[in-house]
């Protein structure tokens, strides 16, 4: 399981959108994203540019898997885990009811 966010929403949303101002006035994305990066105190270059890929996927502009997407697969995931073990409870408890039936009782 992935940590939590060290950085809240609202930096890497400002993150992003101040790279998307000034990417014009650097050669390159990567060296517009090191700027920012080091101007708003984001350790990692490599982290902005995450999120700047992620909201570029989010907003369609790029393939991938976006968020929404990635959340809901997380949820159903969860939800197949929990059918599992669920399954796994009434498998055991119908074996122990299948072989209570087959004991012979005494009656007295």
């Amino acid at each position: 399981m992935a940590r939590p966010s060290s950085y809240p929403a609202e930096l890497r949303r400002r993150a992003v959108r101040v790279v998307v101002e000034v990417r014009g006035d650097y050669p390159n994305e990567s060296a517009a994203i090191k700027a920012v990066a080091g101007r708003l105190g984001i350790g990692s270059t490599e982290t902005l540019g995450k999120w700047v890929r992620q909201d570029q996927i989010d907003s369609g502009t790029r393939p991938g898997v976006t968020s929404e997407e990635s959340a809901q697969v997380k949820a159903v995931k969860k939800a197949i885990a929990e059918l599992k073990r669920a399954n796994g409870i009434l498998k055991t408890a119908a074996s122990f009811f299948a072989a209570e039936l087959d004991r012979p009782h005494l009656r007295s």
